[in-house]
């Protein structure tokens, strides 16, 4: 496969109009608003950033890594899938990305024998992980895709929520590069034991969304 068909399948992948419902989800970053942890663009670029680096973000890029290397084996994958859903640290991180995760095999079955694919409920850093693998895309690239649909994703919730406006936005996204290319480039080569979170503030802000009222997003 081309290099440019493995970007153009990922721009596809995580793209906002493949139906993975992420506009609908915040990732406890709506919460974080709500409570004055996230009020400007310095606070919006630091709560990203640990997400990315020590928070529930780098755990799926180790899992999407696994995922990938494994893609072509079930009961591996079954058990990454496993692990992912132990490793959500609230209600509404689990929904999160599980729904997700089943609306892109959904999708993903254009590109993809739907036989090959995990089932229902796979958490969407192993689905996408599997899809990657399969198409044999690199996975250094995959895992960096991945990554800029999520921070992308938090840009366009802290617009919404008028943290920032777009062209802060767009300067936070070019100043995430290094962080995303960092991320990437270690969870390539880690493994399962290079998994843990230390982001305890964005998981307690996760659980706190599920009664926080009136809200915009779905976490």
């Amino acid at each position: 496969m081309s290099e440019s068909t493995s970007i153009l399948k990922l721009m596809s992948w995580l793209s906002p109009v493949f139906p993975t419902g992420g506009f609908a989800y915040s990732a406890g970053l709506e919460q974080a608003v709500a409570t004055g942890h996230v009020a400007d663009l310095p606070s919006l670029r630091d709560w990203v950033s640990a997400q990315i680096s020590h928070g529930g973000l780098w755990n799926d890029a180790v899992l999407m890594s696994e995922a990938h290397r494994h893609a072509a084996d079930p009961e591996k994958i079954a058990e990454l899938a496993d692990l992912a859903i132990a490793l959500c640290a609230a209600n509404e991180r689990l929904r999160e990305t599980q729904d997700q995760g089943t609306s892109f095999l959904q999708a993903a079955a254009h590109w993809i024998d739907q036989a090959k694919l995990p089932g229902q409920g796979t958490p969407l850093c192993v689905a996408v992980g599997v899809a990657a693998g399969l198409e044999k895309i690199d996975r250094q690239l995959s895992i960096a895709a991945y990554l800029h649909a999520f921070v992308s994703n938090q840009l366009q919730c802290a617009i919404r929520l008028s943290v920032t406006g777009q062209n802060g936005a767009a300067d936070l996204l070019a100043r995430l590069e290094p962080v995303i290319a960092d991320c990437a480039g270690r969870a390539a080569v880690a493994t399962l034991d290079d998994i843990g979170s230390s982001a305890f503030i964005a998981d307690t802000m996760a659980m706190r969304h599920e009664t926080l009222e009136p809200r915009l997003f779905l976490s």
